[in-house]
């Protein structure tokens, strides 16, 4: 084919980064792969075309250097369409998966156009890669740079939050859409949102159709450097860069930061039998973990592939993409999904000393990022408590599940309940952390809404099409007499009322002990306004009104809304209840005053051997606190999660202070919250009296 683009060849010119390099006269294309015997550039002049326009030759006595293919194309920029095509050895049985004809993604393509194409011929063609030349003007951006305990985490999916109809915004389902919402989020009171996978997934099957269970969660990764082009509200080639910067930009002048959920894990190319798509046909012994002499693929996440992480090339993609993310979009921080495969050699095996984790660690230009591990892998590794430096904090699975069971009403569930509303040093202290590393939960994408939590005894995915086989069967859940909805359930109506309240308390229960809890808070989208799955809790493949935020909730729970939105802001006004370090019940350094002290339903020491679930936790303010309301006060918080009424005295401690009602999860809007704190005071005998299954605050005047 007759070249139209003069080529340079760059064996000599210094090495900056891998993929595609715009400049002012045109582009260099920088690809690794080993084994290849030969290598060609496919141009695009539209996203349709299923073939190209153009075929550049790479010549590996002129355009390679060591394992680098590079060359430099004169008068292409910002907006060609490519693939690479690689020549080599084809031996599946030995992990090796070259086939000249084949239409690869860049592993370092900072964008992708177009879908899956399958001509007559059979070669499938994948979305095609776009050459970025980034001009975004980040003039009146400025970073936060909140320290981890004065978060509160919002989990959202970029799509799903605007999808429905009842979103009433210009662009639903993109970036911009998000845009729309952030006045919602800010009023809500969150510092920062955390968002499920923007990195490029895939849209349609390789065979160009949509998929049966598409993954709507997006964990499936295509392209690690490319945000999502299905979530851009404009079809132009590349439009997602700009559209995504916006909404950044957006987020941080809203005093807001952006946590990005990056999946290094596993892609969507799969086990032996799936597509080749990108990293397979370039060298799929160095990006995937094999066996068998190559013929087949560990499995640590589930997901019929592991990436390599620990080898040096991916090592260095992985942290290649990360500065990306925060340099080209000025992402605030990570939350590494299955983040213990992060630590597995290249044997497979957990190594203490990962070279990955410490070089994301040490990297100077990701030192002021956030750093968060989801600590484990679907192959049993489990490293909550373990994971890694004191930079690192974790998704603490066992604060979710202890509180789960506390307010269930389990038995042996007091001491468990007070490490975990003290930050859970049982899990950070040794290694130097505080109980900043703890990311407290209650509820994630995958799981139960809270609503869900308090309405189902079991899963119902049925939707899913894999029989209910799929999902978690450890979910701590109950539905209080009733199994799912109530609007149809043939109760009488004061059996339907005591079911309803006792779930709206529960919620009210969890809320207010997330956000009165050492630790950093993470909610998920809808949690404020009973959002609901209808027992589905594994809704990956669910891109319908099953996942999708609900608006009309908003307005129909209101009340719940101004509840937690009440907690949230009282919470980041208090560092009380955000402590650096794990509060002492000794007195030591604080003037010999407890930071915090545990008490039973009579005023006198917790016994932490008996069964009762009442529990009297009492923070005391630190000496460098005032007591007035703007600095932080002392808190007294009651829980009885058992299903009797019960008399509780307060403690011989508290009774020289004060004390005024901030929260009462069994009274009814509005007096369940007092966002004012100027609440009723308590009574002056000190006795006061909790319904089953609630909670109370009260703050010392």
């Amino acid at each position: 084919m007759l070249m139209r683009y003069p080529r340079v060849a760059s064996e000599f010119r210094p090495v900056s980064t891998c993929g595609a390099v715009a400049t002012e006269n045109g582009v260099d294309f920088s690809v690794y792969s080993h084994s290849a015997t030969g290598m060609r550039l496919l141009l695009y002049d539209h996203c349709g075309d299923a073939d190209p326009s153009e075929i550049i030759h790479l010549k590996p006595r002129r355009d390679r250097c060591g394992d680098l293919w590079r060359i430099f194309v004169q008068g292409i920029g910002h907006g060609q369409l490519y693939h690479l095509q690689v020549d080599g050895p084809s031996d599946p049985d030995r992990g090796l998966w070259f086939e000249s004809a084949r239409r690869l993604i860049d592993p370092y393509a900072q964008a992708l156009a177009g879908d899956f194409l399958s001509p007559d011929d059979g070669i499938t063609r994948p979305p095609k890669c776009v050459v970025i030349a980034d001009d975004f003007d980040w003039s009146n951006d400025r970073r936060l740079n909140y320290d981890l305990s004065e978060l509160v985490i919002y989990e959202l999916h970029v799509g799903g939050f605007t999808r429905s109809a009842t979103s009433n915004v210009k662009h639903p389902g993109t970036y911009l859409g998000l845009i729309e919402k952030i006045p919602y989020l800010k009023s809500l009171g969150v510092s920062a949102v955390e968002l499920m996978p923007v990195h490029e997934f895939p849209i349609l099957t390789p065979a160009g159709v949509p998929a049966e269970r598409p993954n709507y969660w997006g964990y499936d990764p295509l392209a690690f450097f490319a945000p999502h082009r299905g979530y851009a509200a404009s079809g132009e080639p590349g439009a997602q860069v700009a559209e995504f910067q916006r909404m950044v930009q957006a987020f941080h002048q809203a005093g807001i930061e952006v946590i990005l959920d990056v999946v290094f894990n596993h892609t969507c190319e799969g086990n032996e039998r799936g597509p080749v798509l990108s990293f397979k046909g370039l060298e799929n012994p160095v990006y995937y973990l094999l066996q068998d002499g190559g013929r087949r693929y560990h499995n640590f996440s589930g997901c019929g592939n592991t990436v390599n992480c620990n080898h040096p090339v991916v090592r260095r993609m992985i942290v290649d993409c990360l500065r990306h993310w925060v340099l080209t979009y000025h992402v605030d921080g990570f939350r590494f999904d299955l983040a213990s495969i992060l630590c597995r050699g290249r044997d497979g095996h957990l190594d203490p000393s990962a070279p990955l984790v410490e070089e994301i660690t040490e990297d100077p230009v990701l030192a002021h990022v956030k750093l968060i591990a989801e600590a484990w892998d679907a192959a049993g590794a489990y490293q909550v408590g373990s994971f890694w430096g004191v930079r690192w904090a974790e998704w603490n699975g066992r604060y979710r599940d202890d509180v789960r069971r506390f307010w269930r009403g389990d038995h042996a569930m007091l001491g468990p309940m007070a490490t975990r509303l003290a930050g859970s040093s049982d899990l950070y202290e040794h290694s130097g952390r505080g109980p900043q590393a703890s990311i407290n939960l209650i509820t994630a994408h995958d799981g139960f809404t809270l609503n869900d939590l308090v309405s189902y005894r079991e899963k119902h995915n049925q939707a899913n099409g894999e029989q209910n086989r799929d999902g978690d069967n450890h979910n701590f859940s109950d539905n209080y007499g009733w199994e799912g909805q109530l609007q149809d359930a043939p109760l009488d109506p004061t059996a339907r009322e005591e079911i309803e309240e006792i779930r709206l308390r529960q919620i009210k229960n969890m809320w207010a002990t997330l956000m009165l809890s050492q630790g950093v808070p993470m909610v998920v989208a809808g949690d404020e306004c009973r959002r609901t799955q209808g027992g589905n809790n594994n809704a990956y493949c669910q891109d319908n009104a099953i996942s999708w935020f609900d608006w009309e909730r908003v307005q129909e729970h209101r009340e719940l809304v101004r509840f937690c939105k009440a907690l949230i802001h009282f919470r980041r006004q208090q560092p009380t209840v955000r402590r650096r370090s794990f509060p002492r019940g000794d007195g030591q350094g604080n003037g010999g005053r407890p930071e915090v002290a545990w008490f039973d339903s009579t005023g006198q020491p917790t016994n932490w051997n008996g069964n009762d679930l009442l529990l009297t936790c009492l923070w005391n303010r630190l000496p460098t606190q005032s007591a007035d309301s703007n600095s932080g006060g002392d808190l007294l918080l009651v829980l009885n999660a058992t299903g009797d009424t019960r008399y509780f005295t307060f403690p011989p401690i508290a009774t020289q202070d004060r004390w005024r009602l901030f929260v009462d999860t069994a009274a009814k809007t509005p007096n369940d919250i007092f966002p004012s704190l100027k609440g009723p005071h308590a009574p002056k005998s000190g006795r006061v009296i909790l319904k089953p299954r609630s909670l109370r605050c009260y703050l010392s005047e």
